[in-house]
């Protein structure tokens, strides 16, 4: 029988689940994907609000190509942990690789809201907006990426971008510079793009200028 599927006490509880954990991260690291889902649905079974094995069940199976069932997990981790930012930006992430941006702009919101320190979730917001068009919006959230994470070429980019695409030339050029500095490999491209892109926000493709991938908490 499951020893997940029994009563227990809280401390027998909580070895059943350290056990489970185990087991699952055993698993991963031998790529059983399929072992490591049922851990984590046992674990679940033994408490449902588990942030770490909703989360990293929700990671499973966004990696392994079924992000229906990834979006339920975090839907589900929101619906029990509504504070938890990290989970709404997965969830806006995997909305966002659907094309369903309004439902991934509201996720960002809730995300930076929650914890305005989260970097990657205005950065996520600044690409989702972007792909809507609504670039003086997109400023202020890709200004407040670069601040939280000055050293990432990826907002400068976008930045520069942005405001390449509003006709604010002067400073779409001050992005490039402050790339120079310390990414000149990044700073190279936005020159190339600056000089051979004309200045229409549906040029942009925001999706391909940084391998983003769903985290675990």
């Amino acid at each position: 029988m499951d020893p997940a599927a029994t009563p227990v006490s809280r401390l027998t509880r909580l070895a059943i689940k350290w056990w489970l954990k185990r087991r699952a991260n055993f698993a991963l690291l031998f790529n059983r994907n399929l072992q490591a889902i049922q851990a984590m649905r046992a674990m679940l079974r033994v408490d449902p609000a588990d942030v770490y094995a909703r989360s990293a069940l929700g990671n499973l199976y966004a990696r392994t190509g079924d992000p229906s069932a990834a979006i339920n997990e975090f839907r589900e981790l929101v619906a029990i942990h509504p504070a938890h930012a990290d989970s709404w930006f997965n969830l806006g992430f995997l909305y966002d690789q659907r094309d369903e941006l309004a439902d991934a702009e509201r996720c960002f919101r809730r995300a930076v809201e929650l914890r305005p320190s989260l970097d990657r979730a205005w950065y996520g917001l600044g690409l989702v907006l972007i792909r809507q068009e609504r670039l003086e919006e997109a400023i202020v959230t890709l200004q407040r990426n670069i601040k939280l994470q000055p050293m990432s070429p990826y907002g400068y980019y976008q930045l520069g971008m942005t405001y390449h695409h509003l006709g604010r030339s002067r400073e779409a050029w001050k992005m490039y510079e402050k790339l120079t500095q310390f990414e000149p490999k990044y700073a190279a491209t936005l020159k190339r793009d600056l000089e051979q892109t004309k200045p229409q926000a549906a040029s942009i493709d925001s999706r391909t200028t940084e391998d983003t991938s769903v985290e675990a908490m």
